[in-house]
This record gives C-alpha cells, sequence and structure tokens, in this order.
C-alpha cells in the first residue's frame, strides 16, 4: 500500500515535471523521511515547480522565500509586535511555520539569516523571545541555489551543508522532453490544475512502512564503512559525520518502500551515496585545483569499499 501511495505521488508530479523521475523519486524519499533538500542547479530547469507539485499533491501547507542580502532572521521566524489594545506582546510567525519552506537562492542571504535555519531544521522547533515553538511534523526545507553565479553570495556554511539530508540538481530536459513542455497549454498554470493524491495520513503510513523495512547487520556495517572513508580520504579535510550515516539509512529505507521491497539493499545505499554524501566533504584546495569534486570522491569510495554479497 504505500509503495502505491508514493507511486501514485511521483505520478501526478510527473504530469507537471517532465523527464525528472529521479529527482521526484529522492524528493519524495526526503519528505518521507522528514529530509531536507538542497537543489543546485541553473535557472530555469524546474527547482520551484519540483517543490511547489510536492506541496500540491500531498496537501500540505507551503511558503515561498526569496533569499536575498538584506533579508533578517525576523523576515522568516517571525517577530513579538506589542498590541496596544491589550497592553501585550503577541508573536506574528514568520513563514518557517509551515510545512513545506522553499528557501529560494538560499546562498543569496547574509550568513546570519542563514544560520536562522539551523536550529528549525536539526530539531524542527523556533526559539523566539526565550520560547521554543514547534514546527508542523512535516516540515521540511526546500532550498535552492545557483552553482554558477558567484556574484553576490554567500557560501553555506559547513554546519548547514550537514542539515541537508540530500543536496542533487535536475539538469537540462532532453529535446523529447522539452518538446512536450513545449506543447502544453503556455497560456496556463500547471500548478493550477494539480490536485492532491495524498494527504497527512498517508504520509504516516509510509513511515510506518519505513519502520518495517528489515536492515541486516552487513549494511549497517557498509553504511558505517563508506562515510568513515571519507574521513580517511586523502586530500579530504572534513570526511562526512554520523548525519551522513542516519540520512543514507533512513533515506534507504524510503527508497525500500518505493520499491516495494521489505529489505534494504546495497543497490538502495549506492544509489543515494553522492547526493548524501558529497555535499557534506570539504576538499583540500589542492584537490579542488586538481579537478577533484565531492561527488568524484564519493563515487571513488564507492569503488573501494566493498558492499555486501
Amino acid at each position: 500500500m504505500a509503495a502505491e501511495i508514493l507511486a501514485g505521488i511521483a505520478a501526478r508530479m510527473g504530469t507537471v515535471i517532465h523527464g525528472q523521475q529521479q529527482a521526484i523519486r529522492w524528493l519524495l524519499a526526503a519528505s518521507a523521511s522528514a529530509g531536507h533538500v538542497l537543489l543546485e542547479d541553473v535557472p530555469g530547469t524546474g527547482k520551484t515547480t519540483l517543490a511547489k507539485a510536492l506541496a500540491r499533491c500531498l496537501d500540505l501547507s507551503f511558503q515561498r522565500v526569496q533569499f536575498t542580502p538584506d533579508l533578517l532572521p525576523s523576515d522568516i521566524l517571525g517577530v513579538s509586535i506589542y498590541d496596544p489594545t491589550s497592553q501585550g506582546f503577541f508573536l506574528r510567525r514568520g513563514p518557517i511555520f509551515t510545512d513545506i519552506l522553499l528557501a529560494d537562492e538560499i546562498n543569496r542571504a547574509s550568513p546570519r539569516t542563514q544560520s536562522a535555519l539551523l536550529e528549525a531544521m536539526a530539531e524542527r522547533q523556533v526559539s523566539l523571545e526565550r520560547e521554543r515553538h514547534g514546527l508542523p511534523a512535516h516540515f521540511m526545507v526546500i532550498a535552492t541555489q545557483n552553482p554558477v553565479e558567484y556574484h553576490g553570495t554567500y557560501p553555506l556554511p559547513e554546519a548547514q551543508m550537514d542539515r541537508f539530508s540530500l543536496r542533487f540538481g535536475l539538469g537540462y530536459p532532453s529535446p523529447a522532453e522539452e518538446l512536450s513542455i513545449l506543447g502544453r497549454d503556455q497560456f496556463l498554470d500547471p500548478l493550477a490544475t494539480l490536485a492532491p493524491v495524498a494527504g497527512d495520513e498517508d504520509l504516516l503510513t509510509v513511515r510506518e512502512h519505513m519502520r518495517n523495512v528489515r536492515v541486516s547487520n552487513e549494511l549497517y556495517r557498509y553504511i558505517i564503512a563508506l562515510v568513515g572513508a571519507t574521513r580517511q580520504r586523502d586530500g579530504v579535510l572534513l570526511g562526512a559525520g554520523p548525519r551522513a550515516s542516519i540520512a543514507l539509512l533512513q533515506l534507504g529505507r524510503a527508497l525500500a518502500v518505493s520499491d516495494d521491497s521489505g529489505f534494504l539493499t546495497p543497490e538502495h545505499i549506492q544509489e543515494l551515496a553522492v547526493p548524501v554524501i558529497a555535499h557534506r566533504l570539504a576538499l583540500d584546495p589542492q584537490l579542488r585545483y586538481a579537478g577533484g569534486s565531492g561527488n568524484a570522491v564519493v563515487e571513488e569510495l564507492l569503488q573501494q569499499v566493498p558492499a555486501p554479497a
């Protein structure tokens, strides 16, 4: 049943996001495992549409914040306002109090503003005026950034990168997929007619099935060995931490449910290794200047670390 739920959501999202089956699969896995996603790609590839389609199909609340250099933490979290009638203060909640928050061009905001998301992403709560305010159970951040435009941007710190379960791009559509996009009625918003196909109870059903996915001791050791190898690899100044291991396990369980499998396989871990681990690595400048990348390091380790038979 859980696999059918995810398949139905993916099929509906595919009606507005053409040729992005893998991106939809990974985004649904992140939503099911309560993870956050960093979409890193050039403008116009459908990042915002993908986030909106997820919210529509799951019937979840959605807020979008355009990150700019002058954005303040209070613009995201909210602010206390004095009410002369009651002669007291009340909290005007910011857009972070939602199910899905789209942080558009997140690297354009200052480090101070970026840090406003740290507590929310790690603990699903916000501290304001010495009080803690819980966030919705399905809260997730989908952030976007342009990887080729650096003017007026602030690189995300390692602590924030580590809070993203996944980082991936969408890429350009194929000529056939682009033709189907052009063939749509350009005067109609495809999201306007996108009706929900699942809801809160369906997400809870998927998460219940995830808890029942069997994981062998060999796969636990494989995850630990793969993540641990990043800490020993020459040219890597900062390897992946325990959050990467947890994300691999949880996202792998979600993929197993999506594949209607009762157990986690090495193939699930290998599929997720690059988008889960690569963005968490800090590379030595010499390795970067030689053309090295986090993706290449993880792909190399996948060849070196033996997988369970």
